[in-house]
């Protein structure tokens, strides 16, 4: 696991989009991208570069049950304001968080996974250390799955919506393992909320309780930290 300790969101953002081209110039064809304000500066500076992605594909981490692709909170309506109105793929993928039925989409969106091998992924990380939205207790070997949002992670993000009660209960997220087949991972994390987290996955014991330590097995992972979020570290 290497560490970037970086001044602030938006040199973690230039750091983290060096690392993609590098990835893309040895070869690297699909992107896995997450959502939230964690990966704005990184899709700042894609949008701003000359980088061509019409041979790329993406893969979303996650989306909400229960929103249409055109509701203003959706993670499509997230990726289509913040990169892909400026960069054309080839193709992108996020989970169907209208489908009739939800077991189903999650077998769809691992076959899609299967079909397009992730070599390049994006993650932020929760205040309990949750990746995607594999809460705490979520197995490491689970693939992609309806999830059951925590009261505290409703509760974060109700700051997005009108009032809590309009924020959706479940979410359809690529599983644990799906995230570990990756080839690479770059998890990103800013401000001091973050610094326990952060010191859980990097120094604690490998644990179901905190999702992310799971990347201390993976060979490929990239920490790019601000000072407040790696305050904690040893």
């Amino acid at each position: 696991m290497k560490i970037i300790r970086v001044q602030n969101q938006i040199e973690g953002g230039q750091v983290a989009f060096s690392l993609l081209k590098d990835e893309m110039a040895k070869g690297a064809k699909t992107l896995g991208l997450a959502t939230g304000s964690t990966p704005l500066a990184f899709y700042d500076e894609i949008r701003k570069s000359d980088l061509d992605f019409s041979d790329m594909t993406s893969v979303n981490l996650d989306e909400y049950v229960g929103l249409a692709a055109d509701n203003d909170q959706s993670y499509h309506y997230f990726m289509q304001e913040n990169l892909f109105r400026a960069k054309s793929f080839k193709e992108s993928f996020l989970p169907n968080g209208l489908a009739s039925d939800l077991q189903e989409e999650t077998r769809r969106y691992d076959q899609v996974i299967a079909e397009h091998p992730i070599d390049f992924q994006i993650l932020g990380i929760g205040h309990n250390g949750h990746i995607g939205f594999n809460e705490p207790g979520t197995s490491f070997d689970v693939t992609t799955h309806v999830v059951n949002l925590t009261e505290d992670t409703i509760k974060a993000n109700s700051r997005f919506f009108d009032s809590i009660d309009d924020v959706p209960k479940q979410a359809i997220s690529m599983g644990i393992q799906s995230i570990m087949q990756s080839k690479m991972i770059v998890l990103m994390a800013y401000g001091q909320g973050k610094a326990d987290a952060i010191k859980q996955m990097i120094e604690g014991p490998v644990t179901e309780d905190l999702p992310a330590s799971v990347l201390q097995k993976h060979p490929n992972v990239v920490v790019i930290v601000d000072e407040a979020a790696a305050s904690a570290l040893d």
